[in-house]
């Protein structure tokens, strides 16, 4: 075998790279603010596109080689987003042979070149680049002379730049390659990029100065005192002193001044401890001297926090805290992976916003500056190296490197410069040795050493299925029904550990469902502390078409092999926008759950579902609805309730009296007290919505002109004033006009179909290859007419309704019984027939598809809203009613598919300015109406391709299937599954003028 290159040495994880250190600012004594000489090297730098790092000019790294013929990149930046090299996604497919260490020569390569000034060169400083995100691997030039090499895409590299180092102009340079032995340990779920895509620092520190520095903490069995131990590490001998001294804002807890050689070690009273509810952070100053001289100040952030595991329990300050979190990759719809300060703390504080209080670092480390608005903002973090081999499952070896010894270093390294660089934020309670990269030897040294470094922590892996070296036992997408995979109920016979789900709840497009279920099992069980929900962004490609624009996912760049949109995962649209699951997720992760104990006397119970912070850190009201409107609101007295305790209140409110055939909704709210960081005074950080009354549908029919009647051969008419009722006899249908206008033509046939969500793509193969679902017929076997009492006239119509090739089928009895005042009361019984054990386990839905003229346009309903809501996810919505419009009702799903049902809904009305049809359902039922029809949605791969239909649908289900997460995870539960069954419905339906 050939020597290998430099970018495949694995052997090799770095040339000249600094020992990995914690991240801290290190200022001059009288320039506090500032990063000591420090230049921000973002910005412009000319940039070549190379297919191979041997392309290369020998002499580019050289002050004077002529770049102007080459490119303008921005940086940071991922070069696939500037026009170069190609866009790909897959989920875990490798882009070359698997043949570690080898990648191909055709190795897309940058190079990268850029000046910056140094007014002085001090003797005592020294100088550093450090680069916080460079993918894959690179090599370091500084004036032609080179510098290192370092490998980890996501991890920082710093470089002592001093010896190449001038006073004047300095010119830079870099050789980054897309693939490396380093390639085979990264190979997450996202999109493939390329380049210098984090910030780029040029500071120095003294010679002689601090060059690290750990902070740990001890809580102390007296309340509100906490142990901290300061250990600091310097570079070069010297007679050095170090001043400690810790504030929390305002106040001095203490200040003292030990020799270089000792740790601090420093008990502190009246300290607030850190956690996410209560992110109190005080300021620790450090002041070299050396020679009795100030050298260096360095201001590090420190949070007072313990983490220990206690039996099946992990504690937190002693608590054993419940994990409300979501999976994050870095990502920009328009920049790839390049993400700002500002860009995180946008994020996380919608999270916040959401009831979200931890984040799992989905599948690598952040940039520092993440870190720090966790510690502010208060999140639980589970900082995750950047390690994943999962293209190996498909090799069955799929510990192929993760077992070799020989790749031990490559492991280890990822793994320590995680810890040594993260090892001082107290939002970090795990370290996550990767993901998906099978279990070996590997990981046992990669546990064996966070251990060693850091007790305080504990060590996460989920690929350890026996959780031999993990603190927790991790699964994910663990089910909670299934006759042969693990469920939920077998970890908790099975653990002896803290469990975790670090990944669940696949929130693929609509979906996803079932996320109460699991908060439920959580809450019922110390040892269930949470999960991670997979995950924040759907990772769509921002592409304009016009002025439109969409976001394109994997095949979309004639990338292979793909994943298509299974990069469209998350809880917000790549706009930022949150989806519905995210409102579902802060229904569910709510601080205080409130229930009804007892109407008649108005008792409440409600339950602080925090873990530190009680019901007096809160303000409670009420706010009542009637019929939507908003007519009584106040404030409700809650007393104090001890984290994870409960209490029953009575409502005292002075409520107005309640309207016969009204609605009224009584909305009990949690607000926060005073302003916090993430949130403004006032905000409401959980609902619980309860029905005071809810009217009973009567439906009245007023005597008018007497029906005329019609019928020959293959039509049967009956008009009954303006409206107009026609049966085709043959086909079974109906065509309703008003005033000679159309209202409902071929209808009401029934459906039994939906646009395929994501989460059905586990059974669509089946749905359209075995079942046929998306393919029905109709056979009308006869049409009858009743005279009624009261002038009443009864159609009905017998059909058989099944899907191609199938023996299985309902026997469809429709009944539509007009009435003189020209409305109709449509029923339907179904009856399951044929080959029943044929049937699939579960429809998409049961119900009837009207198609209505286009201008009916705005709306109104009494049901669950305001958000679409689902028989599995519904926790959001409430029972009101609600006026909106038809493309408002829309749900903009990336990928179109099922969107916009309301459950639970009695009354829907639709206007077009001068008519307007009601429906009105005696035992509620589902609706929705689009301008898309389904089968307009299910050919559609992008919101780009949609084009409003010429009618309107308009879908009444007697049931619609559950969502589950079956993209990844548990499908529908059983007691939430459309079925094979028989069935009842029916409605009123009237269409007249408006005045």
């Amino acid at each position: 075998m050939s020597k290998l290159k430099l970018w495949e040495n694995y052997q090799l994880v770095g040339q000249n790279r600094l020992a990995p250190r914690s991240h801290f600012d290190t200022h001059f004594v009288d320039d506090p603010e500032h990063l000591r000489n420090g230049q921000l090297l973002n910005g412009t730098w000319q940039f070549k596109f190379l297919a191979a790092p041997e392309y290369a000019p020998q002499d580019f790294a050289a002050p004077d080689f002529d770049d102007q013929g080459w490119a303008a990149i921005p940086v940071p930046s991922n070069w696939q987003l500037q026009g170069y090299g190609k866009m790909h996604y897959s989920d875990l497919w490798y882009n070359f042979p698997i043949i570690p260490p080898h990648v191909p020569s055709e190795n897309p390569t940058g190079l990268y070149r850029r000046t910056f000034e140094v007014a002085r060169i001090d003797p005592n400083e020294q100088y550093l680049l450090n680069f916080d995100g460079v993918d894959s691997a690179f090599q370091l030039f500084m004036n032609g002379h080179e510098v290192g090499y370092s490998k980890g895409a996501r991890l920082t590299s710093e470089f002592d730049v001093t010896p190449y180092l001038q006073a004047g102009t300095n010119t830079v340079a870099l050789l980054v390659v897309q693939w490396s032995d380093g390639t085979y340990l990264e190979d997450q779920d996202m999109w493939w990029l390329s380049g210098l895509f984090r910030d780029v620092h040029f500071f120095s520190r003294p010679k002689l100065g601090l060059y690290d520095l750990q902070v740990r903490t001890y809580l102390q069995p007296t309340p509100h005192t906490a142990e901290l131990v300061v250990t600091p590490t310097f570079t070069g001998a010297a007679d050095r002193s170090v001043t400690y001294r810790l504030t929390d804002g305002k106040t001095t807890l203490f200040e003292k001044t030990l020799t270089g050689d000792q740790s601090l070690d420093e008990t502190v009273a009246d300290i607030v401890p850190w956690s996410a509810e209560r992110p109190q952070l005080y300021d620790l100053q450090l002041t070299v001297h050396v020679a009795g001289q100030p050298l260096e100040v360095v201001h590090q952030k420190v949070g007072f926090r313990q983490i220990e595991v206690v039996g099946k329990t992990f504690r937190v300050n002693g608590q054993a805290i419940k994990l409300k979190g979501v999976n994050m990759h870095d990502y920009s719809p328009t920049a790839g992976r390049v993400m700002t300060r500002a860009d995180f703390r946008q994020n996380i504080l919608l999270m916040k916003r959401h009831n979200i209080n931890a984040i799992r670092t989905a599948h690598y480390p952040k940039a520092p500056f993440f870190y720090d608005l966790c510690d502010e903002l208060g999140m639980y973090v589970i900082d995750e190296t950047d390690l994943e081999c999962h293209g190996f499952e498909l090799t069955n070896r799929y510990d192929w490197i993760s077992d070799d010894p020989k790749w031990q270093l490559a492991y280890v390294d990822r793994m320590k410069r995680t810890v040594q660089r993260d090892k001082n934020h107290p939002s970090i309670i795990m370290w996550s040795l990767g993901n998906e990269s099978a279990f070996g030897d590997n990981f046992r040294a990669m546990a064996a050493y966070c251990k060693t470094v850091d007790p305080t922590r504990l060590v996460h892996y989920e690929g350890d299925f026996e959780a031999e070296v993990s603190d927790v036992y991790s699964t994910m997408y663990t089910w909670l029904e299934h006759e042969t995979k693990l469920t939920m109920n077998q970890i908790l016979e099975k653990t002896q550990k803290p469990h975790i789900l670090c990944e669940y709840a696949h929130s693929m497009g609509n979906g996803p469902g079932n996320l109460k279920e699991y908060q439920d099992l959580f809450y019922g069980h110390d040892e269930l502390q949470g999960g991670f929900i997979w995950e924040w962004f759907d990772q769509g490609i921002a592409t304009q078409a016009g002025d439109q624009t969409y976001y394109r996912y994997g095949g979309d760049f004639g990338d292979e092999p793909n994943n298509a949109n299974f990069c469209i995962d998350g809880l917000i649209r790549p706009d930022g926008r949150p989806s519905t699951a995210l409102t579902e997720v802060k229904k569910t992760f709510e601080p205080f759950q409130m229930t009804l104990v007892d109407r008649a006397t108005r008792q409440i119970r409600v339950i602080n579902r925090l873990d530190f912070l009680t019901s007096d850190d809160y303000t409670f009201d009420y706010v009542l609805e009637d019929n939507g409107q908003v007519v009584a609101h106040g404030p409700v007295t809650v007393p104090t309730i001890a984290p994870r305790e409960a209490a029953v209140i009575k409502l005292t409110a002075d409520l107005p009296e309640l309207t016969a055939d009204h609605l009224y909704t009584l909305h009990l709210r949690t607000k926060q007290t005073t302003a916090t960081p993430w949130a403004d005074q006032g905000a409401v950080v959980s609902q619980t919505s309860l029905t005071l009354q809810r009217p009973v549908v009567r439906l009245h029919h007023a005597r008018q002109q007497a029906i005329t009647v019609q019928e020959d051969a293959v039509t049967l008419t009956l008009t009954a004033g303006a409206n107009q009722y026609r049966f085709d006899k043959v086909q079974g249908s109906l065509t309703l006009t008003h005033a000679g206008q159309p209202v409902i033509q071929d209808g009401l046939r029934m459906n039994f179909w939906r646009a395929p969500i994501d989460n059905d793509m586990e059974i669509l193969d089946d749905y359209y290859h075995k079942y046929f679902m998306n393919l029905w017929h109709e056979s009308a076997l006869d049409t009858t007419l009743t005279a009624e009492e009261h002038g009443d006239y009864r159609v009905t119509v017998e059909k058989l309704v099944g899907t191609t090739n199938s023996g299985w089928y309902y026997a469809i009895t429709q009944t539509y019984t007009i009435h003189e005042d020209g409305s109709f009361d449509f029923a339907v019984d179904g009856t399951a027939s044929g080959k029943r054990d044929c049937a699939p386990a579960m429809l998409p839905r049961i119900g009837v598809a009207l198609a209505l003229p286009q201008p009916y346009q705005r709306v109104t309903y009494r049901g669950l809203g305001p958000t679409e809501n689902y028989v599995d996810s519904h926790q959001a919505a409430y029972l009101g009613v609600f006026e909106t419009t038809v493309d408002d009702l829309f749900v903009d799903y990336v990928k179109p598919q099922e969107n916009g049902n309301h459950m639970d809904t009695d009354r829907v009305t639709l206007q077009d300015g001068q008519h307007q049809i009601d429906v009105q359902m005696t035992t509620p039922l589902n609706f929705s109406v689009a301008n898309y029809a389904d089968a307009t949605l299910e050919a559609a791969k992008h919101t780009v391709d949609l084009r409003p239909d010429d009618t309107v649908s308009l879908y009444l289900d007697f049931k619609q299937n559950g969502l589950g997460t079956n993209s990844c995870g548990q499908n529908q539960l059983q007691k939430y599954r459309c079925k094979f069954d028989d069935f009842h419905f029916g409605f009123n339906f009237n269409v007249r003028d408006r005045g």
